[in-house]
């Protein structure tokens, strides 16, 4: 087990290679060791994430510190698909403060690409 220096435990996701929902969803499941009942859909991701008792082991305390990793390349894919990731990982962090979820920085320099210097914010 890994654990971040508060004592929560570190559950990674890596999305490397992943490029629809349905591939989302089962790094999930792997991921997280959620059970078997597990819908692989975006429902039963919020609910999974917001229920502490299919937490991963060790997260029961201070509550897992989840950190997806290599997500860009699925958010390149499929967009629309993302936006909604974001907000079934976001809105069971919101309802309870023990759960964190962290977009990894970072990825393949492809990505950033003829993107120098360019910024939402301008």
């Amino acid at each position: 087990m890994t654990y971040d220096l508060t004592n929560r435990r570190v559950v990674p996701l890596d999305l490397d290679g992943v490029t629809d929902k349905a591939g989302l969803m089962d790094r999930c499941a792997r991921s997280l060791a959620l059970p078997d009942w597990f819908g692989r859909n975006w429902d039963a991701l919020a609910d999974s994430l917001s229920d502490r008792t299919v937490w991963p082991e060790g997260a029961d305390g201070r509550g897992p510190l989840l950190v997806v990793r290599d997500w860009r390349a699925y958010a390149d894919a499929r967009p629309q698909e993302w936006a909604t990731a974001q907000e079934v990982f976001a809105e069971p962090a919101e309802r309870d403060p023990a759960l964190t979820v962290a977009l990894a920085v970072g990825g393949s320099a492809e990505h950033l690409t003829g993107q120098a210097g360019r910024s939402d914010r301008d």
